[in-house]
């Protein structure tokens, strides 16, 4: 696992994703709605894979290619991701 992801909390989880998203989007962070679903701000099929990848990078855990439709929100996802990173302190 990368440096300092042990200790992250679901907040900074969430600000971390909060932003990938945005960047993919081309949007302001404060305009991704954290309890919207991805798929409904316009995040399409590969974007969400890029995310995956993004994800496996910062935390360095893999990821199944379907985790942003099991999880399809940002705080979901911040919730699962949390989940993942504590489990593997």
């Amino acid at each position: 696992m990368p440096e300092n992801t042990e200790s992250l909390t679901v907040e900074q989880i969430r600000d971390w994703f909060t932003e990938r998203v945005a960047f993919y989007l081309e949007r302001p962070q404060d305009e991704v709605d954290p309890d919207a679903k991805l798929v409904e701000l316009g995040l399409d099929s590969v974007y969400a894979l890029t995310i995956c990848g993004d994800i496996e990078d910062h935390f360095g855990f893999d990821v199944e290619p379907t985790v942003t439709w099991d999880h399809p929100t940002v705080n979901a996802m911040a919730g699962y991701l949390h989940t993942q990173v504590t489990a593997s302190r």
